[in-house]
């Protein structure tokens, strides 16, 4: 996977809990490679916005992405606050924090 990042300490261990030798999705990937940091737990209440990637949780700023990759056929975008989005093909996501 190629991700297109700031620099190299804003990803962490991320690239290596994801591979695409694994023919998961990214969430049951994380769900069993990110056990020490709790998994993959998904947060609701966040509007995401296709067209420029935005990504927004009630009374908190607008963010926007620091870096993007593919899996497959799914989009995942890192934000500042360990962030991450796992964008489906039909524009469903999911959001949950990789710290």
């Amino acid at each position: 996977m190629l991700w297109i990042k700031i620099k190299p300490c804003d990803l962490g261990f991320l690239p290596e809990l994801l591979s695409e030798h694994d023919l998961r999705p990214a969430a049951s990937q994380l769900a069993d490679n990110y056990r020490h940091g709790g998994g993959w737990n998904p947060q609701k209440g966040f509007v995401f916005r296709k067209e420029n990637y935005s990504l927004k949780y009630p009374g908190d700023p607008v963010m926007y992405p620091l870096a993007r990759s593919m899996l497959r056929d799914e989009l995942l975008l890192f934000y500042s606050y360990a962030y991450l989005c796992i964008v489906q093909l039909d524009g469903t996501f999911e959001v949950a924090r990789v710290d």
